[in-house]
């Protein structure tokens, strides 16, 4: 296979920086724009304003999760030396600008939604350990919340910036204006052995501080709202089944990338393998976390811990639990279980968006039973809101971050390339 190293780098470094983002960039901005309009009026209605603030909730924790599980990525990767990744990487870097809107909805479900979220819970205080009792305040629960993300975000800006520098060392010469402004301005005085060793500590930090955070998060996201209820598998269970979500939004981009960042020709069938593999994978391990949570609850049959199963899996809830299983686990454990299906783009797209969507309905069905005044599930407006809002907002959020950065790593990508050429 011939293999000109000097024009691939060339038309990696022009791609990097001409990415197609004005899809993502409308799309995201009219869908957060209505998600935001129907979410107010939901919030402000006498009869709605409940099931608007629990389903801001199950989105919040949603798509938290999946930008916390895609920054992840990258720890995981830098820490085992992963090559094959070279060219997607930068994927699951751009959700990072998600951050802020991750930061402001916390605030706002720790003030304005506060007691349509965590009304139960506080009337559930009194019955409960005085130290449980003070552990789940309103202001330890905020103050814990927003230090413990507050702090795994800025690593992993710190991380993912540091990943950027060497990129726009290259690629600056192909911009102008302001965007050449701030490249200027994030490699002054820029020395590249001190840059890798602060990529590297900050990718060996970041691995064990998500799984701690997102298991705060669980915690008081999740198992708080019915607070005689608990497991201490749950944190697992959360932070592992974001992880999987951002495997599943990676294979999703990088399918939007073959056209929209130019890169269908340095996107292989190995690589879509690679990726199915680790979907595959991280489905099953899913699925292993369930059922271990689900077995011992099973066998101890304690009243306190039984109650939050049998709520989601029997009753008017049995439905959602069923398609949770099924989008989670039985259809891309089925569909990706060949090699074919792994590399062929459709089907892994279609795989993708199906294990997405339920794992959203897996957010759901964890919160929703614990907190609402129905008798069962209902989708409406209150509902619909939120879901165009944040995934309105993530959308946008990451086409602001192809405007501005290479959403392509020429450095890594040349190194997958030139590892798939000579046959590794």
């Amino acid at each position: 296979m011939s293999f000109d190293a000097e024009a691939v780098r060339s038309r990696l470094v022009q791609n990097s920086v001409n990415t197609n983002n004005r899809p993502f960039f409308v799309v995201g901005l009219v869908l957060a724009l209505v998600g935001a309009a129907l979410f107010v009026m939901s919030a402000m209605a006498a009869g709605d304003h409940h099931r608007a603030w629990q389903a801001f909730h199950v989105n919040w924790l949603f798509w938290t999760g999946l930008m916390c599980g895609s920054i992840a990525i990258t720890s995981v990767h830098k820490l085992v030396g992963a090559k094959w990744s070279g060219v997607l990487i930068r994927l699951s870097q751009a959700t990072a600008f998600f951050i802020p809107v991750s930061l402001v909805g916390l605030l706002l479900i720790q003030t304005v939604g506060y007691d349509d979220i965590y009304g139960n819970m506080v009337a559930a205080l009194g019955s409960v350990s005085p130290g449980k009792a003070r552990w789940l305040s309103h202001s330890w629960m905020f103050v814990r919340m927003f230090v413990a993300l507050g702090a795994l975000y800025a690593l992993g800006i710190r991380m993912i910036r540091s990943d950027l520098l060497p990129d726009l060392e290259m690629v600056k010469p192909k911009v102008t204006g302001s965007r050449r402004n701030r490249f200027d301005r994030m490699l002054a005085g820029y020395d590249e052995a001190a840059n890798h060793k602060r990529l590297y500590v900050s990718a060996a930090i970041f691995a064990p501080l998500y799984a701690f955070v997102m298991t705060i998060v669980a915690f008081d996201g999740i198992m708080a709202l019915q607070p005689h209820w608990f497991s201490n598998l749950l944190g697992g269970w959360y932070f592992m089944g974001a992880w999987l979500a951002a495997q599943m939004m990676l294979a999703l981009m990088m399918l939007y990338a073959r056209k929209a960042a130019h890169l269908d020709e340095f996107i292989s069938a190995k690589q879509r393998h690679d990726l199915g593999k680790r979907c595959f994978g991280f489905t099953v391990f899913w699925t292993y976390l369930m059922w271990a949570q689900f077995l011992v609850i099973w066998y101890g049959n304690l009243p306190e811990e039984t109650g939050f199963v049998f709520a989601r899996l029997w009753g008017p809830w049995r439905p959602i639990g069923a398609a949770v299983g099924a989008g989670v686990f039985i259809i891309p454990f089925a569909g990706l279980l060949g090699v074919a299906p792994k590399k062929a783009p459709f089907t892994l797209g279609l795989i993708a968006t199906i294990s997405l969507c339920a794992l959203w309905l897996e957010r759901y069905l964890m919160v929703t039973p614990s907190v609402t005044l129905e008798s069962g599930p209902v989708f409406g407006l209150p509902e619909l809101g939120p879901i165009l809002l944040f995934g309105g907002l993530f959308f946008f959020c990451y086409a602001i971050f192809a405007r501005v950065f290479p959403m392509v790593s020429p450095r890594l990508a040349m190194i997958t390339l030139e590892k798939e050429a000579s046959g590794h």
